[in-house]
């Protein structure tokens, strides 16, 4: 009798274990695959060597899948778990219907992906050409960036700013390496306030952090060797268009299992805890 007594509730913990895994791998899976940095990282692995790419563009996916799942993993404790399911439903519909538009409008084939192709090229030669790092050699033979003056306080602000920023990216690239570097920063500015980074948050909110952590980082590491790999040939012989469609099936379905498990959480979770206020 204490045998099934405890065997239920260790098999719900699996299933749920399971589940939040599974629902983080998917969801980076259909929403990475085809996007600009799987592209960035397809590119750069064609130019550069692809272990140093790899490393550089997981560490930064690494690292937003951690500061992610850990913002998610903070709601709760600012906002009852019944509004965060809720809100976790509502925003995945909402992507789920975002989807379904762009992929409507979408023609058949692989045009739309060639177009996000020839646009993370355009930033990576932009980055490439911008001027803001100094160059290695000039760094190893010890050399500034240049003599000019800004004119305003303004300007002067600015290039304070910018100096800071520069010598943090030559002190990496001169550690680092400077396509590890590159491969890095671009992958984090095109990660930064993506679908996929606010759905980890979401999913962050609505299961354990380190399941969703996990699973985003196994979805991210599998989309990452992809693309080094075989980043070019895979965008020549995918439909974006059919990609677009799972995920926006996906993702509505998301929502739609959200917004039903939070009718489950009791009403009494809709209030935030107030504690009596004798107590310490």
């Amino acid at each position: 009798m204490s045998t099934t007594t405890l065997s239920a509730p260790l098999m719900s913990l699996s299933e749920a274990s399971v589940e939040a895994l599974v629902r983080s791998f998917m969801m980076i899976i259909f929403s990475e695959i085809g996007d600009k940095t799987f592209l960035i990282a397809a590119i750069l692995a064609m130019r550069h060597p692809r272990l140093v790419v790899f490393a550089g563009a997981f560490g930064s996916l690494f690292v937003m899948s951690i500061l992610s799942a850990s913002l998610g993993h903070l709601l709760p404790t600012l906002i009852p778990k019944k509004w965060t399911q809720i809100s976790a439903g509502v925003l995945f519909l909402v992507f789920g219907g975002k989807m379904l538009l762009e992929a409507r409008e979408m023609q058949g084939g692989n045009g739309k992906i060639q177009e996000e192709m020839k646009e993370a090229e355009e930033e990576i030669e932009g980055d490439e050409e911008s001027g803001d790092t100094i160059p290695l050699e000039r760094l190893e033979e010890g050399e500034g960036g240049g003599d000019v003056v800004p004119s305003s306080p303004n300007s002067r602000k600015r290039s304070k700013s910018l100096g800071i920023a520069d010598g943090v990216r030559n002190f990496c690239s001169l550690i680092l390496g400077p396509v590890f570097v590159q491969a890095f920063v671009l992958t984090f500015l095109g990660e930064w306030g993506d679908r996929s980074q606010i759905a980890t948050i979401a999913l962050g909110a609505a299961h354990n952090v380190y399941l969703v952590t996990l699973g985003t980082v196994i979805g991210h590491t599998c989309c990452t060797a992809l693309a080094v790999v075989g980043g070019r040939y895979v965008s020549t012989k995918i439909s974006v268009k059919h990609v677009t469609l799972g995920g926006a099936a996906l993702f509505l379905i998301f929502g739609v299992i959200y917004l039903y498990d939070s009718l489950a959480i009791p009403a009494e979770e809709f209030s935030m805890p107030i504690s009596p206020a004798g107590e310490s």
